[in-house]
């Protein structure tokens, strides 16, 4: 993923201050340029109402300022990073889904200015994770850590795959380690109904999924042989593991689908639980999909 070109989407509420200063120092670590975007509106879908007279151009011009008052910060977080603004009429979440195809990674918070307090991921949000064209950092938890490894599950599918170029280049930009993490499931034979009894060694098994895990970060290891890499293989539940590992790490990247996703779901249930629960910033490695 060589990052050139970022977008990060602002509503100049307070929730999407994380999103811009996250921005900004992957802009920094990338020597990329950082975009920042802002989606207003000022029509009602099916409203007969008359709209007052200069309410576009009153909308227009707040949307601006906040574009204004963005990029300013944006330059502040990272001094020398080539930062630019736009206001554009439309919905936020069409319009970074329709960036997503544009850049080579969107940015955004878990909630902005419509968003309830109680909701741990908004719809916007959402709607971009899952339908976007490439791929999408939520920033949620803790941002601005500076502590911890970059933490990518890897269960050997395409999309994982995928996951685990990101999670590498990512390491290789901003000078941090790799945490691949391997969650697999025990095999059990059932002997009836609520018997069941594990029909493997555990310590073999998991030596196997250790290997396989190997094999599969083994290519992006000789490729950037000065990042530190740590190998876990573990069993349980794949989101459960990983949202644990997100309380000490900087970012998790998750594939958008795994060996258990169903073809017709454009974002796997792991991505999703960790969209709502993570405690870092969620890279989601979608490579060029359409919805």
């Amino acid at each position: 993923m060589s990052l050139n070109r970022i977008c990060v989407g602002v509503d100049g509420s307070p929730a999407s201050q994380p999103a811009l200063r996250w921005a900004a120092g992957e802009a920094a670590a990338h020597n990329a340029e950082l975009h920042v975007i802002h989606a207003y509106e000022w029509r009602v879908a099916g409203d007969r109402v008359q709209i007052p007279e200069g309410i576009a151009d009153l909308a227009t011009s707040e949307a601006e300022s906040v574009v204004e008052t963005a990029v300013e910060q944006a330059r502040a977080a990272a001094p020398g990073v080539n930062v630019r603004g736009e206001a554009v009429l439309n919905t936020a979440g069409d319009m970074l889904v329709k960036a997503s195809g544009l850049f080579d990674l969107t940015v955004l918070g878990s909630r902005g200015r419509g968003g309830f307090s109680s909701l741990l991921l908004g719809s916007v949000s959402q709607h971009v994770a899952t339908h976007a064209v490439g791929p999408v950092v939520v920033v949620r938890g803790r941002p601005d850590a500076v502590v911890g490894p970059i933490v990518v599950g890897v269960d050997g599918s395409p999309a994982s795959e995928h996951a685990v170029r990101l999670a590498f280049e990512e390491a290789a930009a901003r000078g941090l380690g790799v945490l691949a993490v391997r969650v697999y499931v025990p095999r059990y034979a059932g002997l009836g109904v609520d018997i069941s009894v594990p029909v493997e060694n555990p310590v073999v098994r998991r030596e196997e999924e250790l290997s396989d895990l190997f094999d599969d970060i083994a290519p992006w290891r000789e490729k950037y042989p000065d990042v530190s890499v740590r190998t876990v293989a573990v069993d349980g539940h794949t989101a459960d593991v990983l949202i644990g590992l997100s309380s000490s790490s900087q970012l998790v990247v998750v594939g958008t689908r795994g060996h258990g996703g169903f073809a017709g779901l454009l974002l796997g249930s792991v991505g999703l639980q960790l969209l709502h629960h993570a405690d870092c910033p969620v890279l989601v490695a979608r490579a060029g999909e359409t919805s």
